[in-house]
């Protein structure tokens, strides 16, 4: 299963992937109190779009790598 174009390699999309289903179990099945499942939220948000850009950033560093031992 692929979210769009290949971003993750294939443990990443597991990870987060399983990071999204226990939120939502965490979210919607767990009686908490609002303001802790906003903060589990936000948390699981921050976490997933800094390991997107994170993979994003390392990729583009590897083909300007890759980019200048070619030329």
């Amino acid at each position: 299963m692929s979210f769009g174009p290949k971003v993750f390699s294939g443990v990443q999309e597991a990870l987060v992937l399983a990071l999204m289903l226990v939120t939502v179990f965490a979210l919607f099945y767990v009686n908490m109190d609002i303001s802790y499942k906003i903060g589990i939220g936000a948390i699981v948000f921050t976490v997933i779009f800094l390991t997107t850009l994170a993979t994003q950033i390392l990729r583009q560093q590897a083909e300007v790598k890759k980019a200048s031992s070619a030329a």
